[in-house]
C-alpha cells in the first residue's frame, strides 16, 4: 500500500466512527412510544416505505418533475457504484480489471456524474432552487460529482490518478458526517419512522 491508500483508509475510519455516533444518537432519540392504538401492519408499511412510496407517482410533487427525478436516481446510482469501487480498490487495483468491465463501469458512473453536474447547474440557475439552497447543498453535490469523475479517471489511468483520487475521497469522507451527505444514514431512519408512523395508523400501504 502507498501513502494515499493509508490516507483513504484513515479517512474511512474517521467516517465510520462519526457515522457510528450519528447511528447511536438515532437509536437513543428515535422510536418514541406511540400512545395511539395500533391498527395497521408495520411490516407491510415498512416495506412500502422503502419501495413503492419512493416512486415519483407516490410523492407529492416528484411526478411533476420526472426528468429531475430520473437525473437524481442516476446520480445516486453512479455514487453507489463509486462507493463500492472504493472498497474494492483496497483489494484489487483498477489496472487488474478486464477492459470490458472498466468500460461498463465508466459509462454507468459517467451518466451519474453528468446528471450530478446538470443538477448542480440547475440549482445555480433556477431561482426557486437557488433560493432554497445553501452552501452545503452546493458542496455536497460538487464533492460527490467530483468523486465520480475521479473514479472514472482512476479506472482509466490508475497509475496517474491514484494519489488525487484518494485525496478527493478523503475530503469527501471527512465532509460526509458534518454535511447533508450524512443522509446516507438518516435516509434509512427517516423511511423507517415514516413507515412506522403511517403503518401504525393503517394509512400505509394505502388501500386500493
Amino acid at each position: 500500500m502507498y501513502w494515499y491508500h493509508y490516507l483513504g483508509l484513515a479517512a474511512l475510519v474517521v467516517f465510520a466512527v462519526a457515522m457510528l455516533w450519528h447511528f447511536l444518537r438515532l437509536i437513543r432519540e428515535g422510536n418514541p412510544k406511540d400512545f395511539s392504538k395500533k391498527t395497521g401492519n408495520l411490516v407491510k408499511a415498512e416495506a412500502y416505505a422503502y419501495t413503492t412510496a419512493m416512486m415519483p407517482n407516490h410523492k407529492e410533487t416528484a411526478y411533476l418533475h420526472i426528468p429531475t427525478f430520473t437525473a437524481g436516481a442516476l446520480f445516486h446510482i453512479g455514487t453507489f457504484i463509486s462507493i463500492l469501487l472504493f472498497a474494492v480498490f483496497f483489494f484489487i487495483s483498477p489496472a487488474q480489471f478486464p477492459l470490458w468491465l472498466s468500460r461498463i463501469l465508466t459509462v454507468c458512473i459517467l451518466a451519474g456524474a453528468a446528471c450530478g453536474t446538470g443538477l448542480l447547474i440547475k440549482r445555480m440557475v433556477v431561482k426557486k432552487m437557488r433560493d432554497l439552497s445553501h452552501l452545503d447543498d452546493y458542496l455536497s453535490n460538487f464533492l460527490t460529482t467530483l468523486f465520480q469523475l475521479f473514479t472514472i479517471l482512476y479506472l482509466m489511468l490508475p497509475h496517474m490518478f491514484a494519489p488525487v483520487y484518494y485525496i478527493e475521497v478523503t475530503v469527501l469522507l471527512l465532509y460526509m458526517p458534518i454535511g447533508k451527505l450524512r443522509h446516507v444514514l438518516y435516509f434509512f431512519a427517516a423511511r423507517y419512522h415514516l413507515g412506522r408512523f403511517y403503518g401504525w395508523r393503517n394509512v400505509w400501504p394505502p388501500k386500493k
